[in-house]
């Protein structure tokens, strides 16, 4: 006789950032909770792995939102646990455009960042004046915890709630581009500003500088500076999952590693999810379900047709890239004296390189050596062609991509590439199978003006009780921004069951563990 399911209050599906943030948050509002996870560990691509000696980080390496106010310092206070313990970047990169020049150091101190761009960039403040002005007036906004984009009048009246004089000015841009502020601003004939804009605006919005919303590239362009900042934690990324787990566990959440979602139907009152438990089937109930899956997988999953306006909103949805990641392990003696942590090179064999470096004594690798990680964006669905389908050719491509990441390296660094005592190459195809990513899509929708912000996609679906958060629901990727999307769903979801969320935070307490 087949056991009748498990019923909980919500289902939350994916433990990534995202998923374990949302999951906490609704388990510390009093909700049973169940958190399903198809990997044997949480993190996804903020996890890490191993391999012998070293760890490596999947694919995030920095975190934003530690700092005091920070999405992820307001979440541990209200969680009351001490965030993860990291240290600040400074320089938060150091980007090589490979012209010669000396290359560009984003220093955490704004006025030495000031001094550091008027020196590579002479001509270009008013720019930087421009989107140091956007920058505040988003900064304002998003720490009063908007919802975008409203689709009912509770949605509506948080996003009025959150506006202030400087969004209403702000929102006349809410069209335009960091190419249209360069024009602008008379910089648009500065060809080495618009490619050091166009490389780091890639690592954060999938798009470059023409195609890059003024309104979410003026932010991206300032996390690196304080008041904010770039983190790098201690031991690995996987640091900041297990804070979160902690976080679920302490409130009662069960998290459930090995756990696949097979299929979601909705039924009278409740949704009904037949779950893959390591080879075996499980059946669960939920009035409401979050999602953090990409929104290009949504389709796959359901047993009933989707509306079809919305069915055509998901199918118009812009592409995500996919990601080549090297990982290699080297003595520390071969790298560059005084080697930042994370690097940026203008490289077109395969394609730029942004490079993390481990720090002497973080717990990623023995004491005199290093753990290196590049990563490219690619196109994603090539690498899931019959061409690719045969092992030996796939193979064969990528050791042609990893020796043109290791001369770029080479260059970079100046590890030859025999001196690497490990190296091996990730593709969308290891994403897709260890992440669940669909295609190995990483990142979220590309922060163009047509999908940021009011014209997104919505965490709230037009299907009753199911809800959607991660890199793809404003305000984007990144471990803060995907954390922001899931306290966003948690209070719309919380809202539709007369419950308020409002974290709990001491300005007093506002400090780092």
């Amino acid at each position: 006789m087949q056991e009748s399911p498990q019923t909980v209050d919500v289902a939350v599906v994916g433990a990534g950032i995202a998923g374990l943030t949302a999951a906490a948050l609704l388990a510390d509002a009093g909700l049973q909770v169940v958190l399903l996870e198809s990997h044997h560990q949480s993190g996804g691509c903020a996890g890490t792995f191993r391999r012998r000696l070293w760890t490596f980080d999947v694919g995030a390496t920095q975190v934003a939102g530690l700092e005091p106010g920070g999405i992820h310092q307001r979440l541990f206070q209200h969680f009351g646990q001490p965030c993860p313990k990291a240290s600040p970047l400074d320089p938060g990169c150091v980007v090589d455009l490979g012209d010669g020049q000396p290359p560009v150091q984003l220093w955490r101190d704004p006025e030495r960042w000031q001094n550091e761009r008027l020196r590579q960039f002479p001509g270009s403040e008013r720019f930087w004046q421009w989107c140091a002005a956007l920058h505040r007036a988003n900064w304002g906004f998003a720490s009063r915890d908007p919802v975008l984009p409203p689709r009912n009048a509770w949605d509506l009246r948080q996003l009025l709630g959150a506006l202030g004089p400087a969004n209403l000015a702000s929102g006349l841009l809410s069209t335009a581009t960091i190419g249209d502020l360069l024009r602008w601003s008379g910089c648009g004939n500065d060809h080495r500003l618009r490619r050091f804009l166009d490389l780091q605006l890639r690592l954060y919005s999938q798009e470059n500088a023409d195609r890059t919303a003024a309104l979410y590239g003026a932010t991206v362009l300032a996390m690196a500076q304080e008041p904010l900042g770039l983190w790098h934690l201690d031991g690995s990324m996987q640091s900041l999952s297990t804070a979160l787990e902690t976080a679920l566990q302490q409130a009662g959440g069960d998290l459930r590693l090995r756990h696949r979602l097979q299929r979601l139907e909705r039924q009278q009152h409740h949704w009904q999810l037949s779950v893959d438990a390591a080879g075996s089937s499980l059946q669960l109930r939920a009035r409401d379900v979050v999602l953090t899956v990409p929104p290009q997988g949504l389709e796959t999953l359901l047993a009933d047709p989707l509306p079809q306006g919305y069915r055509r909103r998901l199918q118009h949805l812009p592409e995500p890239s996919g990601a080549l990641v090297f990982y290699g392990a080297v003595e520390r003696d071969r790298l560059p004296q005084g080697c930042p942590s994370h690097l940026q090179r203008d490289w077109n064999d395969p394609g730029s390189l942004f490079v993390s470096v481990s720090q002497d004594g973080d717990g990623r690798a023995p004491a005199g050596q290093a753990t290196v990680i590049a990563s490219v964006f690619t196109p994603a669905r090539p690498w899931f062609t019959a061409a690719l389908d045969d092992r030996d050719a796939r193979s064969a491509h990528k050791a042609t991509l990893l020796g043109g990441i290791q001369r770029g390296l080479e260059g970079l660094l100046g590890v030859a590439p025999e001196a690497w005592l490990h190296a091996e190459l990730a593709t969308p195809r290891a994403f897709a199978h260890w992440c669940g990513r669909p295609w190995g899509f990483v990142g979220g929708l590309g922060q163009h003006p047509s999908w940021f912000g009011p014209f997104g996609l919505a965490s709230r679906t037009p299907l009753q009780g199911l809800w959607l958060c991660g890199d793809a629901i404003y305000p984007g990727e990144g471990t803060a921004g995907v954390s922001l999307s899931a306290l966003m769903a948690s209070r719309q979801l919380l809202a539709s069951r007369g419950q308020n969320l409002s974290l709990r935070c001491d300005p007093a307490a506002q400090t780092l563990a």
